[in-house]
């Protein structure tokens, strides 16, 4: 058994479920989600895929977990109503390395009929790295049928 299989069993035994997911989403992972109360936390273990020249963890990829977590917290607390993202405010504190796991959370600041605005952050081993604000808009069909 190695490293990273170690890691897995260790997230699982904690309550973290590995989700395979279409599209965009199951490329940044393998993404991992927890039921916790009152939302999801959702992670990735970071690889050498997730790297930046650097060698640490790309921004991007950090954004993209963000992006993806206080989505689906909307989306859940809209009762599963797709949402889109309006704008996405994120904040690098730290650098996130190979081997460490990406925990993002988040919560909604306010929501009105068709605006969702939400605040989350991504913490490793509890320190925060980086932080975000969101404006989500809930759209009236699923996204995939516009313009279709």
């Amino acid at each position: 058994m190695n490293a990273g299989e170690d890691r897995g069993d260790a997230l699982r035994a904690s309550g973290w479920r590995q989700r395979s997911l279409p599209g965009f989403a199951g490329l940044i992972g393998p993404l991992w989600t927890r039921k916790e109360e009152p939302a999801w936390a959702y992670g990735v273990l970071a690889t050498d895929e997730h790297t930046n020249p650097s060698g640490v963890v790309h921004g991007g990829l950090l954004t993209a977990l963000l992006d993806h977590a206080l989505s689906a917290i909307a989306w859940e607390a809209l009762e599963r109503r797709p949402c889109v993202t309006v704008q996405l405010d994120t904040h690098f504190l730290s650098a996130a390395r190979v081997g460490q796991f990406l925990e993002a959370r988040g919560h909604i600041v306010r929501a009105t009929s068709s605006l969702v605005f939400m605040q989350g952050d991504v913490s490793v081993e509890g320190a925060r790295i980086a932080s975000a604000c969101a404006l989500l808009k809930a759209a009236r069909t699923s996204p995939r049928s516009e313009g279709a």
